[in-house]
């Protein structure tokens, strides 16, 4: 759903715009189903870019499953930095054993969800606005 989100296009600008230089210093790596835009590969440090104007955990669990990608692959040792230039702040991100434990959690529910036959009922949340799939959770619903 990701390639035809207003959403995910409007983050790539503020990528392109925002930090024209790391195309030529980092790597994009795809990995496993995930995209990390910015990876430098010599200090083992994903650069995660966020055009929200407001700091949110999702973004850090987004990043500390990145990490644990990169773990379950052989790249041990890697951190992230969650950036926000509307709000001119970083934030340093790493993984616990504590979120590797609430990360195998995660996963088996969303596992969970996605065998099952039935799909959850619907709940509307303040996340709906910015997600990619929002579209796709409320297609059925009447203008």
């Amino acid at each position: 759903m990701e390639h035809t989100s207003d959403i995910v296009s409007d983050g790539k600008l503020i990528h392109e715009t925002c930090y024209p230089q790391r195309s030529a210093k980092y790597e994009e790596l795809e990995i496993e189903g995930i995209k990390i835009d910015f990876y430098d590969v010599k200090n083992k440090i994903i650069h995660e870019v966020k055009k929200s104007d407001k700091m949110e955990p999702a973004h850090e669990w987004q990043v500390k499953y990145y990490i644990s990608v990169l773990e379950k692959n052989g790249i041990e040792g890697v951190t992230g930095i969650l950036e926000y230039p509307k709000l001119k702040k970083t934030s340093e991100i790493f993984l616990s054993e504590r979120d590797r434990e609430e990360l195998t959690d995660i996963i088996l529910r969303i596992q969970f969800i996605a065998e099952s036959d039935q799909c959850p009922v619907n709940t509307r949340s303040q996340l709906c606005k910015s997600c990619s799939y929002l579209d796709f959770c409320w297609i059925t619903e009447e203008p």
